[in-house]
């Protein structure tokens, strides 16, 4: 049997009723007694099927993935998530579709969801889009359940848009919190969320918006390094200073990767493109300009190469608390001599965090499998009971 009751318990004293039958879109519009119930719920489905557990709560039913940037980690950790509680995943290609006829948001959304109970989308590439297109995929579903054309509103679920990257941010949050041993050991822990150099451009900045919007909730003292025109969005800025206000922690801008790293428990070297030129970017594909943005990827990796010296060397990671800080990345990182010729973090560095990092992706599954369990199960203690005492084996050999 698998004990459950620690998770159970904290469950018991947290107020998270808003989440069923909700959507899960940004960190900072769920309330702390939201996202902690969402690491118990996480745990615990861990704990159950590390234990031989079923922890299907569904018969039947889809789970729909639209993916709109490549994606390995979270496209199979939301399968599994899925498959987890029970439902099968359908992908839609939009190339194969009639949304390259011209089909609109509200009858795609209304056509894939017909016993569909998720939607898990990734559309993270173009600023002041991705997130607005989740929303309009929300509306049209509300829309179509209260019209009585879908039985239930299926609950769409944030895989990476342009502004946050909840599963990913979340994911690394439990695993710092299993690293520390509890989040009451986070307090005054210093994070170092900097810039890297990579060959590459246009990388999206939702993790490091990501973990300022989440990190600062935690009593951490998040730093943010980048060098001068790689912002990232103000508004996201402005969400972090508020949260390290009310949490007791700070949160602080340098232009110095080693003022950084300097005494750091904890370091997140991961290149991102500025804010400023993401816009640019576009306004330059809904124009159909391909000569301007031709220009502005020309433009940026050179910009990117003036900033080499912003990688995760040996001696750079001697400058964190004791030499030993714990090293993230949601990946795949631009790793020297291995992946790219120079990049964002050394061969030795990587390797030798090569397995934490591996544990860090590890509980991506669990948390996206948590946001869906929160959002379908009017009572969570009580159907993780249910699901321990029938104890019913996952596989029988």
């Amino acid at each position: 049997m698998s004990n459950l009751q620690p998770y159970l318990d904290k469950l018991a004293t947290l107020d998270f009723k808003a989440m069923y039958e909700g959507d899960f879109f940004l960190t900072w519009e769920k309330t702390d007694d939201e996202i902690a119930a969402t690491f118990a719920v996480a745990d615990a489905l861990r704990a159950l099927r590390e234990k031989n557990i079923s922890t299907k709560i569904f018969d039947s039913g889809l789970g729909i993935s639209l993916f709109r940037d490549n994606s390995t980690r979270t496209r199979f950790s939301f399968a599994s998530a899925c498959n987890l509680l029970g439902l099968e995943v359908q992908d839609l290609d939009e190339g194969k579709s009639q949304i390259a006829h011209g089909e609109t948001v509200r009858e795609t959304a209304n056509m894939i969801s017909f016993m569909a109970d998720v939607i898990g989308i990734r559309d993270d590439m173009y600023i002041g889009k991705g997130n607005r297109y989740m929303h309009d995929v929300v509306d049209a579903v509300t829309e179509g359940h209260k019209d009585g054309v879908l039985e239930q509103k299926p609950t769409l679920v944030n895989l990476q848009c342009d502004i946050d990257h909840p599963t990913q941010c979340m994911a690394d949050m439990l695993h710092i919190i299993h690293e520390f041993g509890g989040v009451e050991n986070l307090k005054g822990k210093k994070v170092a969320m900097t810039w890297a150099y990579s060959p590459s451009y246009g990388k999206p900045l939702s993790v490091p918006q990501g973990v300022s919007g989440l990190f600062t909730r935690f009593g951490m003292d998040v730093v943010l390094a980048h060098p001068e025109g790689y912002d990232i969005m103000p508004e996201v800025e402005e969400v972090a200073q508020k949260n390290a206000a009310a949490n007791g922690s700070s949160f602080t801008k340098v232009t110095s990767m080693e003022e950084a790293f300097r005494d750091a428990d904890i370091v997140y070297p991961k290149s991102w493109a500025p804010f400023a030129a993401m816009e640019r970017r576009t306004d330059l594909y809904g124009k159909g300009d391909d000569a301007g943005i031709r220009a502005l990827e020309k433009e940026l990796l050179a910009q990117n190469a003036n900033h080499k010296d912003w990688t995760c060397t040996e001696d750079m990671m001697k400058k964190t608390k004791e030499g030993r800080a714990l090293y993230l990345h949601c990946l795949p990182a631009d790793i020297t001599g291995i992946s790219c010729e120079e990049g964002e973090v050394d061969a030795s560095v990587f390797d030798r965090y090569r397995v934490p990092l591996y544990k860090q992706a590890s509980f991506k599954p669990y948390i996206i499998a948590a946001m869906i369990f929160l959002a379908k199960v009017k009572d969570p203690v009580r159907t993780l009971n249910a699901l321990q005492e029938a104890s019913a084996p996952r596989r029988s050999f």
